[in-house]
């Protein structure tokens, strides 16, 4: 079991839900005030803010709150640990057929 397995259990557990994959899709474009996070679905509004604390608790994402206005952010880095746990699970066969593939694009003849 890797050493981080708390972690990517957390970020997993945050991403099961169809609801938070689609939050951390759009504030991979940009960071977005709750109430524009808010709009696509159609939730009470606690709701949604239960969704971005499970995101938050993961470590997914951040907020600030400027007066009235929350503003959440994607983590920079917060999907880091399940690209790692990922590419632990790779086969032998898989890496050798990368390393093929780059020996293949360095050692073929470029047609003019």
């Amino acid at each position: 079991m890797p050493k981080y397995h708390d972690e990517l259990d957390a970020v997993l557990r945050a991403l099961a839900d169809p609801t938070r994959r689609a939050v951390v899709e759009r504030l991979a474009k940009t960071p977005a005030v709750v109430s524009e996070l808010a709009a696509p679905f159609s939730m009470a509004l606690p709701s949604l803010m239960q969704h971005l604390c499970v995101l938050e608790n993961a470590g997914l994402v951040t907020s600030q709150t400027h007066r009235r206005v929350r503003t959440v952010s994607l983590r920079p880095g917060a999907l880091d640990v399940l690209h790692l746990w990922l590419g632990e699970q790779r086969t032998p066969a898989e890496h050798q057929a990368d390393r093929l593939g780059i020996h293949m694009t360095r050692t073929t003849p470029k047609e003019t």
